[in-house]
């Protein structure tokens, strides 16, 4: 029996929600401490976390927000995220489950929002975009944090066969310039961004995606067998861990005279 591709992310992350609370590559990070700045200057009454995942950006947001919405699909992950924020004293966390293509809030009603690691599992990517801007105010601001793709076809191809084999929620990974035009398209303004290069420990890697050990061959087959170009662009390590980049866009959300 196929299952939706909703169904599969559910799978996917509901049973190994505490390990995504604990990861270091996803609790910790340049991006979150600017996502925090950004945070503590706009002061936002309510701000959204879209694909909140082990909530590390909800976490950083609840500080200086008078609320804050952690939207994930899976509720075990939610579940997670909220007794989390409990034992650390977070009481203006909420926990919503829904998809980014269909968001229950209502247009204009959140005053900053947060993506990071999320998009590259969206089913309907542009859907996704649209949707966060819907229910950002006009002039409201939006970070965006994911892996990108190199663009290079042969960089490309690797990249999206080893993220799929080791995740098969995984949808793709962006270039940037498809990221900026994306977001004009869905009404953002794009204000600045920042690439980062993040190491992935391997082991932790797949453990943290319970992922089969005929992929995890799959994957150390892929990068054996890499070309001297791609192996140096990914960094890949004998032990399989590797690096890539992550780009952090900053976006305002258009007003009507932008547009």
């Amino acid at each position: 029996m196929t299952r939706s591709h909703d169904a599969v992310v559910k799978a996917q992350f509901g049973s190994q929600a505490s390990a995504y609370v604990a990861s270091i590559v996803h609790a910790e990070g340049r991006d979150l401490d600017a996502l925090e700045a950004i945070a503590a200057r706009e002061r936002p009454g309510r701000a959204l976390d879209l694909g909140t995942g082990g909530g590390h950006v909800a976490y950083r947001l609840a500080a200086h927000a008078g609320s804050v919405a952690a939207v994930d699909l899976s509720a075990a992950m939610l579940e997670v995220v909220s007794e989390t924020a409990r034992a650390r004293g977070l009481s203006n966390v909420e926990t919503c489950a829904a998809s980014a293509e269909r968001l229950p809030f209502e247009t204009a009603s959140i005053d900053l929002l947060a993506c990071r690691y999320s998009a590259h599992h969206w089913q309907q990517w542009g859907a996704g975009l649209r949707e966060a801007r819907r229910v950002l105010k006009p002039g409201a601001w939006a970070i965006f944090i994911d892996v990108i793709s190199p663009g290079y076809p042969v960089f490309d191809t690797h990249l999206q066969a080893v993220e799929l084999l080791r995740d098969p929620s995984h949808v793709r990974n962006y270039t940037e310039a498809e990221w900026t035009a994306a977001l004009a398209n869905a009404g953002f303004r794009v204000r600045r961004s920042e690439k980062r290069r993040v190491r992935m420990e391997y082991a932790s890697w797949v453990e943290r995606m319970r992922t089969p050990e005929a992929h995890r061959a799959a994957i150390r087959s892929l990068q054996q067998l890499a070309s001297a170009q791609t192996a140096a662009y990914f960094a890949i390590e004998a032990d399989g861990s590797f690096s890539i980049d992550a780009l952090q866009i900053e976006a305002t959300a258009c007003r009507a005279r932008e547009l």
